[in-house]
């Protein structure tokens, strides 16, 4: 028997103060948090498929009580635990490169302390990443980045945030990288770095051929508009991907099973008016039909037993700003 293709799901279990930070809002620094809500539906829908997948936590997060509880039980449920930088701030590509390191390595002593293994696979927040940033990946032992999102539609979700954020200091004017994004790899590959160790980039998989992102924060915008178009179009996305041999990627978000009460002061954000009941009704569709196609794991699963041969030097990377 043929074994089906495989495929991933991530979670950023990025927090309501995130959001609210990178929109300007100075209430995050009360650091409100919607853990408590989100953790276990995302839990029980993953639970209910029979999935276990990867989390990436923020470890200003992990050092708290919530933060701390969510990771305990992310590990328990048999979920792999991944680094998100500690701070969560999309302009990490500003970052000096001592900076970088001690965001990683207090997310992954937080990580540790919470009772979970330490990390292998890092994803920066707003898929921003470096230069500096791979080859302190590589150093400190990662088997793996997720940051690059293979896109031209940054500038446009830039001008949106731009739009509605409250003011766009600190490189949030930068984020999400330009259009130029939409040259790199669709496939899992290796950074090779210049001190000769290496480290696997597996993209956030977007539509192959037109490069749109199929993650499930736009297929909720999608459904809205929609949701018989919603469905055509991550149909043909997984079609898509079978058709050119792509293993998808697919990343998820707390505010994908999460309704506006949940979220207070989020309104801006895109797909907050949709019931947190319809939300996790429509993620719980997609996971199916992910899976009607492809065994689907977390990422570092898909690391480990994957054989990825495309390289690609570090002096290539392009962060797109």
């Amino acid at each position: 028997m043929t074994p089906r293709p495989l495929a991933s799901v991530s979670v950023d279990l990025d927090n309501l103060w995130a959001y609210l930070k990178t929109h300007g809002d100075p209430g995050w620094r009360d650091r409100p948090s919607f853990l408590p809500s989100a953790v276990p539906r995302l839990l029980e829908i993953l639970g209910e498929r029979g999935l276990t997948t990867t989390v990436f936590v923020v470890g200003a997060d992990v050092v708290r009580e919530d933060g701390a509880k969510a990771v305990a039980e992310i590990a328990a449920a048999g979920h792999e635990v991944a680094n998100h930088s500690f701070g969560h701030e999309p302009w990490l590509h500003r970052y000096s490169r001592e900076r970088l390191e001690d965001e990683l390595s207090r997310t992954e002593d937080a990580i540790a302390a919470a009772g979970a293994p330490r990390p292998s696979g890092f994803r920066g927040p707003g898929y921003s990443v470096t230069r500096d940033l791979v080859e302190l990946l590589a150093e400190r032992g990662y088997a793996y980045d997720a940051s690059t999102l293979p896109t031209w539609i940054g500038p446009l979700a830039r001008a949106y945030h731009n739009r509605t954020a409250k003011n766009t200091d600190d490189g949030a004017g930068e984020l999400f990288g330009g259009v130029s994004r939409v040259l790199a790899p669709v496939h899992a590959y290796r950074w090779q770095t210049c001190a000769g160790s290496s480290l696997v980039e597996l993209p956030v998989t977007t539509m192959p051929l037109l490069r749109t992102p199929i993650h499930g924060s736009y297929l909720l915008q999608l459904h809205a508009i929609s949701p018989r178009l919603a469905r055509a179009y991550f149909r043909t996305a997984l079609r898509l991907c079978l058709a050119r041999g792509v293993s998808p990627s697919l990343l998820l978000h707390p505010t994908d099973v999460l309704g506006a009460a949940d979220a207070p002061g989020m309104e801006f954000f895109p797909g907050m008016a949709a019931p947190g009941t319809r939300k996790v009704a429509w993620l719980g569709w997609v996971l199916s039909a992910l899976r009607e196609h492809f065994d689907v794991v977390g990422t570092g699963e898909y690391v480990s037993r994957t054989t990825v041969r495309r390289t690609r030097p570090v002096t290539r990377l392009d962060i797109g700003r």
